[in-house]
């Protein structure tokens, strides 16, 4: 029988290519399983095999815990330390102590157990063994073969022992695919579980559009060519952004191939998908441009406060401009990272003309100034007081219209206009509290800068920490902590009372 056990152990470690002591701890809890059956469920057994001789020992083990321990739920294989003394002088709290216990033989019972436990554990091992294999290839392409598709997604056999899941929210919406179809896909995520799919796929994801054309296109993978990012509608347009590392490479016509043979295979690939190549542009305005293809651009007006784009085209463009449920300005949007409004040219007009009509008013209102001199103002570029106040000289005094003279005078009223709004502001700040004036150690003028910072009352202070009140002007650690238990003294004549 012990010279059965080697065998059982060398012909299964060869076949499926599991490491020997993974199979010898799959044999020893049968073995153990087997031995509960016999003694009883309820105690805890250990079972040792020789890796050499194939014998093995069985023991009986309880685990130890504190003579004081109110955790024992199990008094079968759990001991307090005073009775696991008497069993083993080492016993010890969070150990076991165990005794010999009489082997059962490796029998039929024994040995079905042992082909369960060990399917069991080969399975686990080749699945730890895919995982580790595939952590290494997240954000790669794969392929495989159509295994079984359901309600749920596709399993792609992908060989080895590997099953990749495409779930159903990462397939291409009424792409049609049969059980033995080879299909591709994007390796997203892998996640070592007990049950079900470990190595999940897309092939929805804008990487696996990038992926497909690196395969599609040397220039990319030789480095020549980058892909800067993509956007899809899966199964209906893609667009991709594209730059070259060589001026002597035109990187659309690279990807699209002789006779748009290369931007076909990979449309092919994604159930006849269109995508677009746009050529990448530093200028965000310009690559926006191109971003709309083949929508054609009259005019465009970027803010970057807000990280947004006017986008105007022709009335008869706009429906092109915005595309099928508006896909066309979607996909754009997502390519260049930036929102984009788009209308007509005649909207983009009357637009225009409101702002630069808020913005003269504005300037004729709060610097004084006549009609002419804001709306020179406005079609100089100008869009708010602390800009004319603040930008450097020259460029003001680079307007023909104006002089010296009037250059100063303008920037003198502006930041006198900031001047006035900010005291304003600080006129709005509330006082502080009476009893924030109270609190042992403060003065005046700190009590008021502490309202400015919403600090205001003696309850405010006290919940605060002296971390919180680090951006406080003249006020170091110390006097902060000796401040905060001054406020809080109260809390504590409060409890003493109580």
């Amino acid at each position: 029988m012990n010279k059965e056990i080697l065998m059982v152990v060398d012909a299964v470690s060869n076949e499926k290519g599991v490491e020997k002591d993974i199979i010898f701890e799959a044999l020893e809890a049968a073995l153990a399983s087997a031995t509960r059956k016999k003694y009883g469920e309820e105690i805890d057994v250990r079972v040792s095999i020789n890796r050499k001789t194939g014998d093995y020992d069985t023991f009986r083990r309880w685990k130890v815990f504190a003579d004081d321990s109110t955790e024992l739920e199990f008094p079968d294989k759990e001991l307090r330390l005073e009775d696991g003394l008497d069993v083993s002088p080492d016993a010890e709290p969070g150990g076991y102590v165990e005794v010999p216990l009489e082997s059962v033989a490796f029998g039929r019972i024994a040995a079905q157990t042992a082909k369960q436990v060990i399917v069991q554990k080969v399975r686990e091992a080749e699945r730890a063994q895919v995982v580790e294999v595939y952590k290494a290839r997240i954000g790669t392409l794969v392929s495989g073969l159509v295994k079984r598709v359901d309600r749920n997604g596709i399993f792609v056999d992908l060989g080895g022992n590997a099953e990749g899941f495409i779930p159903r929210d990462q397939m291409i919406p009424r792409e049609p695919v049969r059980t033995q179809d080879r299909i591709k896909a994007f390796l997203k995520d892998v996640r070592s579980e007990p049950r079900g799919p470990q190595l999940f796929l897309s092939r929805t994801a804008p990487e696996f559009l990038i992926e497909l054309f690196k395969l599609e296109v040397p220039e990319v993978g030789q480095g020549l060519i980058n892909i800067l990012g993509a956007a899809r509608d899966p199964g209906a347009r893609a667009k991709i952004a594209v730059r070259s590392n060589d001026p002597r490479i035109d990187p659309v016509g690279a990807c699209v191939g002789m006779r748009g043979s290369r931007v076909q295979a990979v449309s092919n690939e994604i159930a006849g998908e269109r995508v677009d190549i746009i050529p990448f542009d530093d200028n965000p305005a310009q690559f926006v441009i191109n971003a709309m293809q083949p929508a054609e651009v009259s005019s465009i007006v970027m803010d970057e406060e807000s990280h947004s784009m006017d986008i105007a085209v022709a009335e008869e463009k706009l429906s092109q401009a915005i595309g099928r449920g508006g896909q066309n300005i979607r996909l754009a949007s997502e390519l260049t990272g930036w929102r984009l409004n788009i209308m007509s040219e005649q909207a983009a007009e009357e637009k225009s003309e409101s702002e630069q009509k808020v913005l003269r008013e504005l300037f004729m209102q709060q610097l004084d100034v006549d009609e002419d001199v804001a709306a020179i103002l406005v079609q100089e570029g100008f869009s708010s007081i602390e800009e004319i106040a603040y930008v450097p000289q020259s460029e003001i005094a680079s307007i023909e219209e104006f002089d010296e003279a009037i250059v100063q005078e303008l920037r003198n009223r502006a930041r006198d206009v900031l001047l006035t709004q900010a005291i304003a502001s600080e006129e709005t700040v509330s006082a502080p509290a009476a009893d924030l004036l109270e609190v042992e150690g403060m003065d005046g003028t700190l009590a008021a800068e502490l309202a400015r910072h919403g600090i205001v009352t003696r309850e405010d202070l006290a919940e605060q920490a002296i971390d919180d009140l680090a951006e406080i002007p003249n006020l170091d650690g110390q006097r902060a902590g000796e401040l905060i238990l001054a406020a809080r003294k109260h809390w504590f004549e409060q409890g003493q009372q109580a």
